[in-house]
């Protein structure tokens, strides 16, 4: 049995807890929150026998295996290292961090403590996108990815009456590339490498963050285009052409159908059963490493993220979009 600790109680650990319930070794020992109040009410809520205050007194505890961290993604780094440092195994949402050097700080703790660091980017270890890997060779030669996450924030209402909160604050490393660019960017990174050539664009609001972008990145043989925005909403769908035929994906953050449309009309839909906690998959896959003794996924691994991470610096310096935590790195 792996036991798990949470850092943070907001709904996408909700999302998290009812897929984790879903894996074998799989169990929820321990919830830091930032007061004692919160941590209690959402560890009665979910069985979880021991609350924390302190990050440092939960990673030091001997009560937990593993953690997964879900806080604002400025406090990622700081809280994944001070967990690797005590021997504690790290699921961390996406953006991994604020920014490459931060990457790189949680990466050398991983490796100098011998621990497993992943980045919990679940649409790449859903089995559509393993669908898109397989099924990839029947379109030829791919000329084009072009991705596309665009969905209002419900919290832009507010920050339209002015109220900044966090979704739009850029004390906390977010924006729309960071919250919803990276589900187009991680998957291309998957699939063809680290590109050779970066252009990006994106709309700065005035508190300092990204309502929404786009990217044309360059590869020897092919292009791909990338539009994400957290203030438009969009209904199209993901597509990788190739010379042979193109493939269509119903949701890039988590793959539910996937076509393949050949050039001359025939058309085959590849999609495969899936379950209904789409982050199940991810921890299963965590929970795997640690069993076998790995200490990285060969699928979401410290290099992709390293080139994600490294794309959306890139993005964010021709864009002039600046977080505090680069002035601290």
């Amino acid at each position: 049995m792996i036991r798990f600790g949470i850092i943070g109680t907001n709904w996408i650990t909700e999302s998290f807890l009812q897929a984790a319930r879903q894996v074998e070794h799989f169990r929820l020992t321990a919830v830091y929150s930032r007061t004692e109040e919160k941590a209690k009410e959402f560890a009665v809520k979910h069985g979880a026998a021991f609350t924390y205050t302190d990050v440092e007194e939960m990673a030091a505890s001997g009560e937990i295996d593993a953690v997964y961290i879900a806080s604002p993604n400025s406090f990622h780094a700081g809280q994944a290292v001070r967990c690797m440092n005590r021997g504690i195994h790290v699921l961390c949402e996406k953006p991994f961090a604020s920014n490459r050097a931060e990457l790189q700080e949680m990466i050398d703790a991983a490796r100098r403590n011998g621990v497993v660091l992943m980045e919990a980017l679940k649409s790449t270890l859903m089995p559509n996108f393993q669908a898109i890997q397989d099924n990839l060779p029947k379109l030829g030669r791919v000329r084009r990815f072009f991705s596309s996450y665009c969905q209002y924030s419900s919290r832009y209402d507010a920050y339209k009456q002015g109220t900044v909160l966090n979704a739009f604050n850029p004390a906390f490393s977010n924006g729309g590339l960071m919250d919803l660019g990276i589900y187009c960017l991680y998957p291309l990174v998957v699939l063809f490498g680290k590109p050779e050539r970066i252009q990006a664009n994106g709309l700065l609001l005035e508190s300092g963050i990204d309502g929404e972008g786009s990217l044309l990145l360059g590869y020897p043989e092919m292009d791909a285009v990338i539009q994400y925005s957290k203030i438009t909403d969009s209904a199209l769908p993901s597509e990788i052409q190739g010379e042979s035929g193109n493939m269509l994906i119903s949701k890039i953050s988590q793959p539910e159908k996937v076509e393949i449309r050949y050039r001359g009309g025939a058309s085959e839909d590849v999609t495969r059963e899936q379950a209904d906690h789409s982050m199940m998959y991810e921890v299963e896959h965590f929970i795997g490493l640690i069993r076998n003794g790995d200490k990285e996924s060969p699928v979401n691994s410290l290099t992709r993220s390293l080139w994600t991470m490294e794309i959306m610096d890139e993005a964010r310096r021709q864009m002039g979009l600046v977080y505090p935590a680069d002035r601290r790195s």
